[in-house]
Parts: C-alpha cells; sequence; structure tokens
C-alpha cells in the first residue's frame, strides 16, 4: 500500500488504518488503496479476522470536498462508481470486519464503518450522516447499508435529519455497537476482535452471507443506475455552493 492506507497483519489479525493527510478524507487514492488491501485479505486464508481504523485523530471525515470538486461530471461519476465497488468489497469481506472509530467518523467516514459486522466508537467522537445538509443523496448501497445496520425508528432521524451523534447516543441509534473512554477503548477492541476471530471462518462467512444477500443483491442491481441523481445533485449550483463554503471555512482552521 502507499501511504493512504497501511495493512499489517499480527498472529491473524489484520488492520486496515486509514492514513491519508487530510485526516483520512475520502479521495480516489485512498479508494484505490483500500480496495487493494481489502482484495489481499481475502486472498489471506490465515486471516481470521480484520479491523479497519484511522491513524491520527479522526477515524475519517468523509470525501475530500477540496479535491473531489475540481472533478468534471464524469470524472465525479467514475469515482462514486469506485467508491461503490470498494464499499461493496468491504460489505462482503468475508471474514469478520471491525470499525474501531479513535476519531469523528461523519459522512463518508460513517459509511465505510457501516460496512463492518461490529462498530466501535470512542466516547468522544461524532458519528453521523450530513449528506442531506451539504446537498447530496446517499448513494443507492449507502442507503441499503444504512437502512439494514440502524435502529428502524431512528432511521429518519439519522437519514433525512443529518445529525451527529456521540458515545451511547451513537449505540441508541444503531450507528454504534459500543461506546468506550479513552482508558477503556483498546482494550475493548482487542476484546471484541479476539471473540470475533475465535468463530468457525466457514460458518461465519456463510452465515454473513446469509444476513446480508438481500441488501447485497438491491445494491448490485441498482446502485449504478442511481448515480444519476447523486450527480445531478452534487452539480448543483446549490450545492456547489455549500461546498465552496464548507472548503473557505477548512481552509481558515488550518491557519
Amino acid at each position: 500500500m502507499n501511504n493512504t492506507v497501511q495493512w499489517n497483519v499480527d498472529n491473524g489479525i489484520g488492520t486496515l488504518t486509514l492514513s491519508r493527510d487530510n485526516g483520512n478524507a475520502v479521495n480516489p487514492d485512498l479508494v484505490a488503496d483500500l480496495l487493494e488491501a481489502t482484495q489481499e485479505a481475502a486472498r489471506d486464508d490465515t486471516i481470521r479476522a480484520v479491523v479497519l481504523t484511522g491513524a491520527g485523530k479522526l477515524f475519517c471525515p468523509g470525501l475530500d470536498l477540496q479535491e473531489l470538486r475540481a472533478l468534471d461530471r464524469d470524472a465525479m461519476g467514475s469515482f462514486l462508481n469506485r467508491f461503490s465497488a470498494c464499499l461493496l468489497n468491504l460489505y462482503t469481506f468475508p471474514r469478520p470486519l471491525i470499525a474501531a472509530m479513535r476519531g469523528h467518523a461523519v459522512a463518508g467516514g460513517c459509511v465505510l464503518s457501516l460496512t463492518a459486522d461490529w462498530r466501535i466508537v470512542a466516547e468522544h467522537a461524532l458519528v453521523g450522516l450530513n449528506e442531506v445538509k451539504v446537498g447530496v443523496p446517499f448513494p443507492f448501497g449507502v442507503s441499503m447499508m444504512l437502512a439494514r445496520a440502524v435502529s428502524p425508528r431512528k432511521l429518519d432521524e439519522i437519514a433525512l435529519l443529518g445529525r451527529n451523534y456521540k458515545g451511547k447516543d451513537a449505540v441508541e441509534v444503531g450507528l454504534a455497537h459500543e461506546a468506550h473512554g479513552a482508558d477503556a477503548f483498546e482494550a475493548a477492541c482487542a476484546e471484541r476482535v479476539a471473540e470475533f476471530a475465535d468463530k468457525d471462518p466457514r460458518a461465519f462467512a456463510v452465515t454473513k452471507r446469509f444476513l446480508r444477500s438481500a441488501t447485497v443483491e438491491r445494491i448490485r442491481a441498482h446502485d449504478s443506475e442511481c448515480v444519476g441523481e447523486f450527480l445531478d445533485a452534487w452539480f448543483s449550483d446549490e450545492t456547489q455552493a455549500r461546498i465552496a463554503e464548507i472548503v473557505q471555512e477548512l481552509a481558515a482552521r488550518k491557519k
């Protein structure tokens, strides 16, 4: 891997670490490296579980708006298709995948965590999907993953109001399975990874495939045909203006 994703294996436990500058924001390079690393992990039969985490203060803040706003419609469409393929590859990974969110996981970062079998968040970290606030819809596949993952009574709140959650609130709505303070986070992650890794790999893989089959089939059938609606929203004057404001705010914070 190059510097955007680090892949390490220790005693049968793989760790995928997002390690890109700009807080691990998602860009084409990160998507390509994450897809390559996931494929490498799937080929290694000695891997018993994989942890998806982020280097630095953030798990992932979502799409790299500064870089992606420079793409034209065709290039942005290609990026979306590649990102969707990466998400589906993670979502169908046959062995346990645990998201360890030591820092904020919002927008596309939260989307990445939804591919995991189990999501652990640090109590201080924000988790949420704010796409509607920016002015873009969820890609179809993301909507399907979200609907399966979270509490049905909280789905509209999460998706349509674009709220962020911390700690027990993230657990209560279903965006995380457990939340821990800094002093207990690492031990909790290690305990859960060990619990998943102890399961029979064939039984786990088949059961996981059965549980997610309906969602995966819908994504494969309809995801690509819905890309145009995302692009229409992304390239609207209103959304481009909001993206420009966000980019300016982020640049000002770095000064």
